[in-house]
């Protein structure tokens, strides 16, 4: 009999491992096109003054330095509500708490278009940062009452697409609102740019109350069998109404910190590359801001495409330190290419494009090494805790502006990014050992 099951033991194993897999397609289908979408219209939102910037100057009279300040006060607000946002989503659920969020930061985006005075832009900026707050770690912890952690850096990398996604649509559809929009109805293109791109924030936070489900208990399109293979895979069962102190477990872990400063660095090159790549272009000569937004498009476009193959790969290989420290070294040798070009568009291009995938292919895997690292009772508070510290990333953006003022250009900006990446190099290099990262899969293979 022992002889027997041993011998059945691998095809037995491909076979549960082949259902897994068609479970966790099948999931995937359900939840990421939507949380996609939402996380799109996020980074749509807070981004799109980067274009709407060079139209906000001349209409308003703001400077650089008034941009930087607002760019910055957006992440002042994610940064102080970041944790309490968070931590209610373990209280009231998923659905309440993405209706809450995206709601409310879709109309104050739309109320973006009656800004007249910079106190005005400041207080919106802040306003749209503090509702957004919560929504990106939410969806990542949310994630991990779906998937185990041998499976996250590819679905994180799905979702977080959107980020690098959104370049496509705040380049050439913002491009063409702020040209063609101008005068209709009495108002800037700039204006109409805010409306048309807060509204739908608000269509799909009501969608994602009535679609997601809370976890796979909740998914009645899951079949009981199919809600026992995510729990195994799991190890435990899981959701968003776990038992313990969240915040005390999390303040505990020091990989909570290192992370965090890690988050703050990656945060501050992509500010420097979403918020200033407009502005770096225009600089080029480029004055058309059409072609501005088409030009923006190629970096995100190719940051889009390395993400999702990249987190594929690091999910296949099972390794994430040597992938996540190969993602920044490309990221710095972007930025250093950008500011070494001194204004010539192609050198600019190749380094954003560069530092673009570097930097978009990092996110995923570190994101699934955080929900490795982190035991469960400390995820959901761990993750806020590391995603307000990469917010505090957005004080950067004033600091670029100021030195932009200063400087005549933003090289001095890039070079300081790419010194902060080469420190979170250093740091994966000698103190967040492979070793312990890698053990912290092998204990969750072990579990399932």
């Amino acid at each position: 009999m022992n002889t027997g099951t041993e011998c059945s033991t691998d095809g037995g194993g491909t076979a549960a491992r082949s259902e897994a897999d068609r479970v966790y397609a099948r999931i995937t289908r359900r939840l990421v096109p939507l949380l996609f979408l939402c996380y799109l219209a996020a980074f749509v939102n807070r981004n799109n003054i980067g274009l709407a910037k060079l139209q906000m100057q001349g209409a308003l009279g703001f400077t650089d330095a008034v941009y930087g300040v607002a760019a910055s006060a957006f992440f002042v607000g994610i940064l102080l509500f970041e944790l309490p946002s968070n931590l209610m989503l373990r209280r009231v659920g998923v659905r309440r708490t993405l209706l809450r969020i995206m709601v409310l930061w879709g109309l104050v985006a739309a109320a973006t278009m009656f800004v007249r005075t910079p106190a005005q832009f400041y207080t919106l900026r802040f306003l749209l940062g503090a509702f957004e707050a919560g929504f990106f770690p939410g969806v990542v912890v949310y994630l991990t009452f779906w998937f185990p952690a041998e499976r996250r850096a590819k679905v994180i990398a799905l979702f977080m697409t959107a980020a690098a996604a959104a370049g496509l649509v705040t380049g050439p559809v913002s491009g063409w609102v702020l040209n063609s929009m101008g005068g209709v109805a009495g108002l800037g293109g700039w204006q109409w740019l805010m409306l048309l791109e807060g509204v739908p924030s608000v269509v799909l936070g009501v969608l994602a109350y009535r679609v997601l489900p809370e976890g796979p208990e909740q998914a009645r399109w899951l079949s009981p069998d199919e809600r026992r293979i995510v729990q195994q895979a799991l190890g435990a069962p899981e959701g968003p109404h776990a038992a313990g102190h969240p915040l005390r477990a999390a303040l505990r872990e020091p990989c909570v910190y290192l992370l965090g400063f890690t988050t703050f660095s990656l945060g501050c090159a992509t500010n420097l590359l979403i918020f200033w790549l407009p502005s770096i272009i225009e600089a080029t000569g480029v004055t058309n801001l059409q072609h501005v937004g088409l030009y923006v498009v190629i970096p995100n476009l190719t940051g889009t495409i390395a993400m999702v193959w990249y987190g594929r790969r690091s999910d296949r290989r099972r390794e994430r330190h040597v992938h996540f420290i190969v993602a920044v070294g490309a990221g710095i040798a972007g930025l250093c290419t950008m500011a070494v070009s001194h204004g010539a568009l192609p050198g600019v291009m190749a380094g954003a494009i560069v530092a673009t995938c570097g930097i978009a292919s990092a996110y995923p895997v570190l994101w699934a090494i955080a929900t490795r690292l982190l035991p469960r009772d400390a995820a959901a508070a761990g993750v806020a805790l590391i995603s307000s510290m990469g917010a505090a990333s957005g004080v950067s953006s004033a600091l670029f502006g100021a030195i932009r003022v200063r400087a005549g250009s933003l090289d001095p900006a890039l070079y300081l990014v790419a010194l902060a990446l080469v420190a979170v190099v250093l740091l994966f290099a000698c103190v967040i050992r492979p070793k312990a990262v890698e053990a912290a899969l092998i204990n969750q293979e072990l579990r399932s």
